[in-house]
């Protein structure tokens, strides 16, 4: 899914849950076409490479509105987006973070990756490479935005940028550590296990048609 149409599907989801249009939280497990999105500190200064460079790559650089610095997407990292009334499920937003990273550590340790937290600078890392970001939002209580992780993704773009704005940061990835390709069904099936598991959530798969009926918003949005 492009990233601007999924920013603008949260946005219906996030107003449909604070106008109690829709009683249930809504979890987003997807992939990105490739673009670079910045957080709220900014992050044009992290790019590293001309607008023409990218111009030419196709690759659009988007404001996100989530926490954070900018980063990559793209096919090959799943993206997840849990869209949350956090007072409703009496979750803390400390507690949140961690529990989007642990997701990522549980997530990696299935696949014989150890990964770890650093509290310095949040995420998912495999010594001192990142794995797996996170960034949020709230609104009104409702959290969106989410969780990246590394899976088959390219790592080349994130050499164009300073990643999450540090510079001199390694990126990786489920492909690289294992030296091999991850089944991108069976890890979106891991992550939404894990969030399940992690959260105390029942999950009841739908399709986005159903979820734009849902939340009242046109299936052309």
């Amino acid at each position: 899914m492009e990233y601007s149409e999924a920013l603008g599907l949260q946005r219906r989801i996030v107003s449909a849950i604070n106008d109690k249009v829709i009683g249930a939280d809504i979890l987003l497990v997807l992939e990105h076409h490739p673009v670079f999105t910045l957080g709220s500190r900014g992050g044009l200064e992290n790019i590293l490479v001309l607008d023409d460079f990218l111009r030419k790559k196709g690759i659009r650089v988007i404001d996100a509105e989530r926490g954070g610095d900018i980063t990559f997407h793209g096919p090959g990292q799943i993206v997840v987006y849990p869209v949350i009334n956090l007072p409703g499920s009496g979750l803390r937003v400390a507690d949140f973070v961690s529990g989007l990273e642990e997701m990522m550590i549980r997530a990696a340790a299935d696949w014989g990756i150890y990964a770890k937290r650093d509290l310095r600078n949040r995420g998912a890392w495999v010594g001192n490479k990142k794995l797996g970001s996170v960034g949020i939002r709230i609104r009104r209580g409702t959290s969106f935005h989410g969780l990246a992780l590394n899976v088959n993704i390219s790592l080349e773009p994130f050499k164009w940028i300073n990643p999450c704005g540090i510079k001199n940061i390694e990126m990786t990835s489920f492909k690289k550590e294992l030296s091999r390709k991850i089944s991108m069904p069976g890890i979106r099936k891991t992550v939404m296990n894990l969030f399940a598991d992690i959260f105390k959530k029942d999950l009841i798969k739908t399709d986005l048609t159903k979820l734009q009926e849902m939340i009242k918003c046109p299936a052309t949005a």
